[in-house]
């Protein structure tokens, strides 16, 4: 039975049981917008020792940096690139956000950001920015120039919250808590920015229940949309000399348990949440484990599928939600 002929589900579902970023694009903007990334030569604050060196344990930003980054530095070069790329693999394509994804893309000052952002703006095929950072990276004097930009282009603000449990952060070296990350959702809101969170489900000392209860957590702070990843062991991160060292150190994730748990955290988010991403891929070459031999795309279906079969959808537990329960 598909999703619009059950009344508990929202109509604008379409036929899956969670919310869809491109169905919402197409619907807010008139057709696809695709990302492309550009790497400005940020670094983080937990790489040049602010807040660690080292970077967090599960970090290798080669491991989703491509090639043509690392050997063009100009941002209008990268962004030339990408866009052919782009055009040839999504001809239907209605415009392009210059994605400032490599490290934490707000850590520098007002002045340096402004220059980069309005140099990748000027490319005549770019119609906003999508702005990868942390939420140690916020200061207000940020927050308020983002927000002058969003008013005169598509911008998303994505957010690497990670996990919600302050143990894992610690463990993992992210270099903040989640008080952080509540606080820089709420200035961001008081802004009218867009928020993307960034989840990665399956650190070392998560849990289902404490995915269940970080899930109600940010059910209460204003996001726009979510990305999910799976834990990967990548090749060059601090995790996979963990994992050579012990093993039963770093357990991954199975297929049908990440599954189970993004379904555990959308059936406790709002309706009106996107979900933008269900899980990352890493080259085969940088990639220790695990080996779902399992492409991206496959994901929307594995999912849909599962969450039928466990009779649920996104915003079933939520507050207020239509057979919440």
């Amino acid at each position: 039975m598909s999703g619009p002929c059950l009344p508990h589900i929202p109509p604008h579902f379409g036929a899956r049981r969670y919310y869809a970023w491109n169905d919402w694009v197409r619907q807010a903007h008139g057709g696809r917008l695709q990302k492309v990334s550009v790497d400005a030569g940020f670094t983080c604050p937990n790489r040049d020792g602010s807040a660690g060196r080292g970077g967090c344990s599960f970090c290798n930003n080669l491991a989703f940096t491509p090639a043509y980054l690392r050997e063009q530095r100009d941002i209008l070069a990268q962004l030339d690139t990408g866009i052919g790329f782009m055009r040839r693999r999504y001809p239907d394509t209605r415009g392009y956000l210059a994605y400032f994804q490599a490290y934490s893309n707000t850590y520098g000052g007002v002045a340096q950001l402004r220059e980069l952002y309005e140099r990748a703006l000027s490319h005549p095929q770019v119609v906003g920015l999508a702005i990868g950072t942390r939420p140690d990276c916020l200061p207000d004097e940020v927050l308020d120039y983002l927000a002058e930009l969003a008013q005169r282009c598509v911008l998303e603000l994505e957010i690497g919250i990670e996990s919600c449990d302050d143990a894992v952060l610690q463990a993992c070296g992210r270099g903040h808590d989640f008080a952080c990350t509540v606080d820089a959702l709420q200035r961001a809101a008081a802004r009218h920015l867009p928020v993307t969170g960034h989840l990665l489900l399956g650190l070392p000392g998560e849990s289902r229940d404490s995915i269940r209860k970080g899930a109600s957590a940010l059910a209460q702070l204003p996001l726009a949309a979510l990305k999910f990843h799976q834990l990967q062991v990548v090749r060059g991160s601090r995790l996979a000399l963990y994992r050579k060292r012990d093993p039963a150190a770093v357990p991954l994730l199975e297929l049908e348990t990440y599954l189970d748990w993004v379904a555990d955290v959308l059936e406790r988010m709002p309706p009106t949440l996107r979900v933008q991403r269900l899980g990352s891929e890493v080259p085969p070459a940088l990639r220790a484990a695990p080996g779902w031999d399992l492409r991206l795309s496959a994901l929307p279906g594995l999912l849909d599928a599962h969450m039928r079969a466990r009779d649920t959808w996104q915003g079933r537990l939520h507050g207020g939600a239509g057979g919440a329960s």
